[in-house]
């Protein structure tokens, strides 16, 4: 069974008995034991394991992995130190340093963000190399709609970055008003002009952090 190893294997207990989860654990077996899948099996839940659930201080959600050689290991947006970091990404260096004057790093590995309190979470958890978009509808949705819901119930704040059109349709899982939730334009080439760039989403996260009594993230990569 899982074992992500902090306060989400209590929380998710349920889900993963479950009759959707055991099906899709199924339909992974079989897809890992006879295709390239991404990420690798010991990465699925890096975004759970990295960021346990009274850590969290802000969600970033993204839709389905990198579906590129080495790209995927776990946290959206995010690809592994040696890996060349896609457009998406790097629209997101060039906000962030108009935004708090971070300059881009020279990698494109966001664990930093993770330790530092933002969950970094795919609504699917997987993909078929080159496929994007393949193991939707699996299942995997059920479980991470679980998991916005665990988070909205949350008394203690937490700001929700909703980027493009997949992540904003969870905006209506976020009903609690404590929580700040931020939606604009995905990253991505084709959209980021469309209210991405200038959003200050990264500035404004920490304000409302701070506003609340609870210590900003840090947004340098390291």
């Amino acid at each position: 069974m899982v074992h992500i190893g902090n306060e989400w294997d209590a929380l998710l207990s349920e889900e993963f008995g479950k009759e959707y989860y055991l099906r899709l654990r199924e339909f992974l077996k079989a897809e890992y034991g006879s295709r390239r899948i991404f990420p690798p099996m010991n990465d699925i839940f890096n975004a759970l394991r990295y960021t346990s659930y009274s850590d969290v201080k802000a969600v970033i959600l993204g839709q389905d992995p990198y579906h590129g050689e080495g790209q995927a290991h776990g946290l959206c947006f995010s690809v592994k130190k040696g890996v060349q970091p896609p457009p998406s990404l790097q629209n997101i260096f060039k906000e962030l340093k108009a935004d708090l004057g971070i300059e881009p790093p020279t990698h494109g590995e966001l664990t930093s963000w993770a330790k530092s309190g933002v969950l970094l979470m795919n609504t699917a958890l997987t993909v078929r190399e080159g496929q994007a978009n393949s193991h939707r509808g699996q299942g995997w949705e059920i479980l991470t709609d679980r998991v916005i819901e665990i988070l909205n119930e949350r008394e203690k704040p937490i700001v929700f970055i909703l980027w493009g059109g997949n992540a904003r349709a969870k905006a209506k899982l976020i009903t609690n008003r404590a929580h700040l939730v931020l939606q604009c334009a995905h990253p991505s080439p084709l959209s980021a002009y469309n209210g991405f760039f200038g959003c200050r989403h990264f500035s404004k996260c920490n304000e409302f952090l701070s506003s609340r009594g609870i210590a900003p993230i840090d947004w340098r990569i390291t």
